[in-house]
Parts: C-alpha cells; structure tokens; sequence
C-alpha cells in the first residue's frame, strides 16, 4: 500500500542527506550532518588525561554532552546523552588511549525529525574526523509506526507528532562496502552485515512491527553507508589535491 507524505516521500525514502567534516576550527574532529531540514554539528574535544568518575581508567572514556536549540537539557536530552555515549563506546576502540576522556559535544541547529539518529551520524563522522581509532561506522535510522499501521522511515517533526503511534531508533553498523578493512567486519563474532548496535523502542509496537522496522531500517542503512563511503572519498580526494 502506497503512503501520501506530505513531501511527497515514498514509505522507505529518506530525505536529502549532506555532511561535512573539519567545519570548526578549535575542535580536534568535527561534522555537520544533515537530514532533509534537520541539521546537527558535532565536535570531538579529546582524548584528554584521566577518566570521569565512576568510569574504568583501563579503558578510554566517552564523554558526550548535548546543546539543545533553544533553551535548558531536558530529561529527553538526557537520554540521547545516554543513547549517543553507549552508541559511541560500542564502536569505539576504547583500548587504545587508556585512562583519557574524549568529549563529543552535540550541538542541535534545527530539529525537523529524526534528530537521535542525526545526532549519531554526526558524532560519528566527527570521531573519524578526529582520527579517534574505531572498530568501524555506524549509521542511524529512525522508523516509525503510524497509527493506521503502516511503517515509515525518516519522519519529519509533523509526522512524529501528529501521525506516529511508536518509534524505533535504529544504529546498524557500516555496511561491507564501506572504506574499512577487512579485519573488523564481524560484530561481537557475528557477520557485520546481520549486526545490530543500538536498538531503542518508544510507544506500543507488536514483535511484528519491530521486526518489520529492522528489516526496512537495514536496508535503509545500505543506502546511509554509500553516501558515508562516497562523502569519506570525496573528501579525502579533495584534502589530497589540496596538499
């Protein structure tokens, strides 16, 4: 069944994607990253001496701290926090840089929907931008279960509010064709084509919808690695003529 968005989208299509890495000068990493009319900067400050309290100092430590628009951190922003820092330690080498904390500043410049999985793909590429050793990518998708049933991917702020029963935040991690080598594509064991990251639920969604997200979330994040690829490529091919 086909589904009338108001921009004209199809079910499974995202909006215009647009990311750009080393915007911010004082920064060690940094990225834009852009979905349609919402847009995210994120910065990587790090790694610095020492850990946070209550973290291992065997490991390196995730530090990540979100900036709203407008306005005071709230109880959601506190949970993307959350969210955004376990994504992170999950791709992350953390062995590497023992006892140090590396800062992901998360800056939100316009929120038309999606912003979790906006935010993630931003801080992502900020780490690479940073040269903060990774086991690979990860790429973030938001599907959303309308009222009426059916599932779409990539929602605007109109459709979150007015048409959306549940939501499922989704991080995949980078598909096999991606820049990495071949050595770190297997998560926790398994083939990283059928890994998952993050998994995070809100609202009432049945097994059925669920898995019916994953399958269309998955193949939503072929499509996010291509663009990471090709944007990673294009950038690399520029920074090298300009040398």
């Amino acid at each position: 069944m086909e589904v009338d968005r108001e921009d004209g989208r199809s079910q499974n299509q995202l909006r215009p994607l647009a990311c750009s890495r080393n915007i911010l000068h004082r920064a060690h990493g940094s990225a834009s990253w852009s979905q349609g009319d919402t847009k995210v900067l994120a910065a990587v400050y790090g790694p610095k001496a020492g850990t946070k309290k209550n973290e291992n100092p065997e490991k390196a430590c995730i530090e990540v701290i979100w900036k709203p628009k407008t306005g005071q951190i709230g109880k959601p922003e506190k949970e993307y926090e959350m969210i955004l820092k376990r994504t992170l330690e999950s791709v992350c080498i953390l062995t590497v840089n023992p006892n140090t904390t590396t800062s992901i500043i998360v800056q939100v410049v316009n929120d038309d929907g999606a912003l979790l999985p906006s935010a993630i793909n931003a801080a992502c590429m900020a780490l690479v931008d940073a040269g903060i050793p990774m086991k690979h990518l990860a790429v973030a998708i938001c599907c959303c279960v309308a009222k009426s049933g059916y599932v779409i991917l990539d929602p605007t702020k109109l459709e979150e509010q007015q048409k959306m029963k549940a939501f499922a935040y989704l991080v995949f991690p980078n598909s096999v064709h991606s820049v990495l080598p071949e050595g770190s594509l297997r998560v926790e064991g398994e083939p990283i084509e059928n890994g998952i990251i993050t998994s995070v639920t809100h609202g009432i969604m049945s097994v059925d919808d669920y898995f019916y997200c994953l399958e269309r979330g998955r193949a939503a994040s072929v499509k996010l690695s291509d663009f990471l690829r090709r944007n990673l490529q294009q950038q690399s091919t520029d920074s090298s003529k300009a040398g």
